[in-house]
């Protein structure tokens, strides 16, 4: 792995024409950072699996800024599909459709399926659009590590394992994007994110959440492997009572403890999509200040609760 310094820059063509030689780019999505390579490129993209220390067998999402760009990348779209494109692109939803075959196995760990989004952020689509092609890329972190929902968090990752990072604001949401499978007689949810299954039921009523299906559950990134972990043990909680006060403890959640003080680093949050929104910044500052436990408070899964739900058992587990 070269270890050059990475480039970091605001110019969207000048991270494309990275993306053109066969390079990695980090770029801002409404979700996380994610990391690039040409969807096309096989070396490229094995690039990612190197930079990241990510598991082969862990499959990528194909980021596309126009609907024409699916020619290419899926063989069919579902009507279910098609109902939630016209729904939810561009937005942080991922949609798992049945892979064409120019698509690399690198790209899809060798399955008959790929997964397609189309983000909103604007900087994304600017560096879609000057990059030409579809661009596969995970979360642009190390393989296990608490997402980027900022630059700087690539940066302390990536430097020097990547070519550029495309700078930008720090991330709307700070949680995945949602991903379906639509390739079987019913859509299901195969990992929860910031579109909730209540608003995919909205538009199909029929969706369901992925239950014990091994062989569906690997057509999705961030279900086989320990994800969004910090250094620091990660307790869940029902109440901050449970919390045991230390300057070595943090604590995260939307009830107050009675000592905030006596923690090293504590976050309260007024709502769900809050506690969602500051989760991985949070968990980042906590290994920057040398926590050695947080106490996550736990929430209903419902609305966007279940994702939230989601990244703290993992980082938990």
């Amino acid at each position: 792995m070269a270890s050059r310094e990475t480039l970091l820059t605001t110019d969207v063509h000048e991270a494309a024409a990275l993306i053109r030689r066969g390079e990695l780019v980090a770029f801002p999505t409404e979700t996380v950072y994610g990391l690039g390579a040409d969807a096309f490129n096989p070396e490229a993209v094995r690039k990612i699996f190197e930079a990241k220390g990510r598991p082969l067998d862990n499959p990528l999402i194909v980021h596309i800024v126009h609907l024409d760009q699916l020619a290419h990348l899926v063989r069919d779209v579902p009507e279910a599909a098609r109902r939630f494109m016209e729904r939810f692109f561009p937005g942080p939803l991922t949609l798992v459709l049945p892979r064409h075959p120019d698509v690399p196995d690198e790209v899809t760990a060798g399955l008959p399926t790929v997964g397609v989004r189309m983000p909103r952020h604007p900087v994304a689509q600017a560096f879609l659009e000057a990059c030409g092609t579809p661009v596969a890329a995970p979360s642009a972190n190390r393989s296990g590590r608490p997402s980027p929902t900022r630059w700087e968090a690539v940066y302390a990752d990536l430097n020097g394992r990547i070519a550029c990072i495309l700078q930008g604001d720090r991330s709307d949401m700070g949680l995945e994007s949602t991903v379906v499978d639509c390739t079987g007689s019913e859509p299901v949810v195969l990992r929860a994110g910031a579109v909730p299954l209540e608003a995919l039921r909205e538009v199909v009523p029929e969706t369901r959440l992925v239950g014990d299906e091994a062989s569906l559950k690997a057509r999705s990134p961030g279900t086989r492997y320990r994800h969004y972990a910090p250094k620091a043990r990660v307790v869940l909680v029902d109440h901050p009572d449970e919390a045991v006060p230390d300057p070595r403890h943090a604590y995260i959640g939307l009830t107050p403890p009675a000592h905030p003080e006596a923690f090293g680093a504590c976050c309260v949050c007024p709502d769900v999509e809050t506690y969602a929104y500051e989760l991985f910044d949070f968990f980042r500052r906590c290994d920057a200040q040398g926590c050695t436990r947080i106490y996550a408070q736990r929430v209903p899964r419902t609305g966007l609760g279940l994702a939230l739900m989601d990244r703290l058992e993992r980082a938990a587990s």
